[in-house]
């Protein structure tokens, strides 16, 4: 039995976590990947581009077992990169898993937290993180670079890519790049675009979901996403994430008449962007009423802003941040004693202020996950028509003119184009988001929006 035919074999006879055979479930373009990988008479370069769900780690598992079982001379040695340690990982659960699972695999693997080894035949495959400075040293027989699309993009992570690329030619070993899309400006796509017309290269991109997909749940990511995320994360395309949050008129159709009183019982929450010279300082008040309008048999939850208020600095005349504080002090007794959000670690100061007085404040750790939470948030919120503006046309504006970013690494945040500003749209987000986290939870039921 050839060795190709032996790996192919093993493949198809690994058991998956629902009891099937890798076989039995397997696409044709999986089987595709699969065969041009371990046929040794082919090219030894690989870029496979798939979406998110597409089985990337379970596949990239089954071949690297069948190619360390049937493959690789003793004493060979594997490498799986990945943007951090825990990520590449994911792929050595996944060959546990399998060989757990799969009887006639008892013993022929041995696993510890970052590595897998052959017994008796000093076969190593070792999860290797972005540190370029140790991976110039590796003479390496088979590397799988994972998810190389949502490398951090910075002169580090390309110099990493490099010095593996390089590494090949120490003694003729595979590569196996393997990503979901990512920019067209990150150098993964400059990786592909090699792959796509050179003669040692395989490159073989699957569009769209996995036939396996729920439609109801990927239904639910194209609500909760910006679009070009969506077409990028699971159509596969190679799109840059530049979406704004929606138009003027929309906006305008979720507006409410002014600025709104407190009403008795109603729990109030406020977000604050502080600012205070080339930023304005903002400020948001919200609650959250249940929707009846549409007359379901469990009422929406909609988000109302009562009110935004804005100071404006200059360099000759910054924001008066006491102004600030005085106004917060006032209006969250106001509104009754609202929960205050700040953004930023410069406004631990202030909050402690106001927890003085016995107001509840906070300050929102500014994280890439905070902040993408807020992003995707306000999304969600905007696209099922659960956020109520007042109908001030600057407001509206900012909204409208607002960008959603994103990271390769599938964060998102809110910006703004040059010269313009998202400060309102950002208080907003705090508030709103406190208070529906806050609605989801058992307790005293809402008032309704009629």
């Amino acid at each position: 039995m050839s060795r190709l035919v032996a790996g192919l074999t093993l493949v198809s006879l690994l058991v998956l976590d629902g009891g099937k055979r890798w076989a039995e479930v397997a696409a044709a373009w999986q089987w595709s990947d699969v065969l041009a990988i371990l046929d040794e008479a082919a090219v030894r370069y690989h870029m496979l581009v798939r979406s998110r769900g597409s089985s990337k780690s379970t596949d990239l598992a089954a071949v690297l077992i069948a190619v360390m079982l049937t493959r690789m001379p003793d004493g060979a040695r594997l490498f799986i990169v990945a943007a951090d340690r825990d990520q590449g990982r994911l792929v050595l659960t996944a060959m546990k898993g399998f060989v757990v699972r799969t009887p006639i695999l008892k013993g022929t693997l041995e696993f510890s937290a970052y590595r897998a080894t052959v017994p008796g035949r000093d076969i190593v495959l070792e999860v290797l993180s972005s540190d370029a400075a140790s991976s110039w040293g590796l003479i390496p027989d088979f590397v799988v670079v994972d998810e190389l699309g949502q490398w951090r993009e910075t002169s580090q992570s390309e110099e990493l890519f490099e010095s593996i690329r390089t590494s090949l030619l120490k003694r003729n070993a595979d590569l196996v790049v393997i990503t979901t899309p990512s920019f067209p400006e990150h150098f993964a796509f400059a990786v592909r675009e090699h792959a796509r017309v050179d003669e040692s290269w395989r490159l073989h991109e699957v569009s769209g979901p996995p036939p396996w997909s729920d439609p109801a749940a990927l239904a639910e990511q194209r609500r909760a996403l910006p679009e070009s995320s969506y077409r990028r994360l699971y159509q596969g395309e190679w799109i840059q994430t530049d979406d704004g949050l929606g138009s003027f008129a929309e906006f305008q159709a979720l507006s409410h008449e002014g600025s709104l009183d407190p009403q008795p019982g109603v729990s109030y929450f406020i977000g604050v962007d502080l600012g205070a010279v080339g930023d304005p300082a903002a400020v948001a008040i919200c609650h959250v009423e249940a929707d009846v309008r549409e007359g379901h048999e469990f009422p929406k939850l909609r988000a109302v802003v009562d009110v935004v208020e804005t100071w404006v600095g200059t360099p000759e005349s910054p924001v008066r941040l006491a102004e600030v504080r005085d106004w917060l002090l006032a209006e969250a007794r106001r509104y009754n004693g609202a929960h205050v959000s700040f953004d930023s670690w410069e406004a631990v100061g202030m909050a402690q202020e106001l927890q003085g007085q016995g107001i509840r404040a906070e300050v929102v750790q500014p994280t890439p996950q905070s902040k993408s939470q807020l992003a995707l948030g306000l999304i969600a919120a905007i696209r099922e028509q659960a956020l109520a503006l007042p109908d001030d046309p600057a407001l509206l504006r900012e909204f409208s003119r607002a960008r959603v970013r994103a990271s390769s690494t599938g964060n998102h945040w809110i910006d703004h184009n040059p010269g313009e500003h998202d400060d309102r749209v950002i208080a907003v987000g705090l508030a709103v988001m406190k208070a529906l986290e806050d609605a989801r939870k058992p307790g005293p039921r809402l008032r309704t929006l009629r």
